[in-house]
């Protein structure tokens, strides 16, 4: 695989880090809550454990929000899913991979501390039944941002659905570019929970396909080739056990976490780390033992870490330390 650099602005003055994530599905869950976090391992909850942002637009409740620093470090973007199934009366009620919300609910930030009302934005193509867990990263080669999502479609042969991963282009957060198939493993079966980090030269990404699946590639819409699953890396985990998988570096260090979240059991999120994503013998991967980590009192729901500069560090605990 070619391996060619990736611009590195800004990573060595990172002091710690900003969680967003939301609850569950509870009154005022799935909204945006907030925690920081020094050294990415053990969380503080904000705001007095209440929501930070709120969403008052589509079905007025969010989920899986992902945080991207625009490649200028002049603006901050959340995204996330537009569902709330607690105003929708409960999972068995709510048919939400085929009735859900075509769009992202997206705020901007000059700072992470003043936030724009939130907008809604179409993504997902018409013919789909949702638009979940959005990403977003920036593409170098392009000069603008790859978003992508999971959406469910109707298999052509018309008997049953798939979830497959979606993307699109933007250079605003605004005006998107028409959906484009990104990743799919057949129209019978279903891949999430895309997360994308570049390292090393090379982008990697992880999805939960029934494992969590590891590819690396040199150019985001390129060739992937897949390397590994949390399986085949000797971690005995599979899609049965955790979902949501979280890639984000450690500031200052040649280290990598990826978080999954331990659905099956309700056991909140898990950390594994890694000097090399790209190894495939497990050798470099390590699964974190329980007291090497806390998440603060709040369990996090499919959430998304930001490394943040001291000032901004300051800044948010300023604002929402209670």
């Amino acid at each position: 695989m070619m391996k060619r650099p990736f611009s590195n602005k800004g990573h060595e003055s990172f002091y710690g880090y900003l969680f967003a994530h939301f609850i569950g599905e509870q009154k005022n869950g799935e909204q945006i809550y907030f925690a920081l976090s020094k050294d990415g391992l053990h969380w503080q909850d904000l705001n007095n454990q209440q929501p930070v942002l709120y969403s008052t637009v589509g079905e007025q409740g969010v989920r899986d929000p992902f945080l991207i620093r625009s490649n200028d470090g002049k603006t901050f973007y959340l995204l996330a899913t537009d569902l709330s199934i607690y105003h929708r009366g409960g999972w068995q009620h709510a048919q939400a991979t085929i009735t859900g919300s075509h769009s992202l609910v997206i705020w901007e930030s000059p700072d992470l501390v003043n936030w724009s009302e939130p907008r809604i934005v179409e993504v997902a193509p018409q013919d789909a039944g949702c638009a979940w867990a959005p990403e977003a990263i920036f593409d170098e080669q392009e000069d603008d941002y790859l978003v992508f999502w999971a959406s469910s479609r109707k298999a052509t042969n018309g008997e049953g659905r798939g979830m497959h991963i979606y993307c699109s282009k933007t250079t605003d957060f605004r005006s998107f570019t028409e959906p484009q198939l990104y990743i799919t493993r057949g129209e019978n079966n279903s891949i999430i929970d895309t997360t994308i980090i570049s390292a090393n030269g090379s982008y990697y990404r992880a999805s939960g396909d029934g494992q969590i699946t590891i590819e690396a590639s040199d150019q985001l819409l390129g060739e992937w080739q897949v390397l590994s699953t949390l399986e085949s890396l000797g971690m005995k985990l599979t899609g049965k056990d955790v979902e949501g998988p979280e890639f984000f570096k450690f500031n200052g260090e040649n280290r990598w976490g990826l978080l999954v979240d331990q659905y099956a059991t309700e056991g909140g999120y898990l950390p594994v780390t890694t000097t090399d994503i790209g190894d495939t013998t497990g050798t470099c991967w390590r699964k974190l033992k329980p007291d090497e980590y806390s998440f603060g009192q709040l369990k996090k729901r499919h959430g998304t870490i930001l490394p943040v500069t001291e000032k901004e560090y300051h800044a948010i605990w300023t604002k929402w330390h209670k």
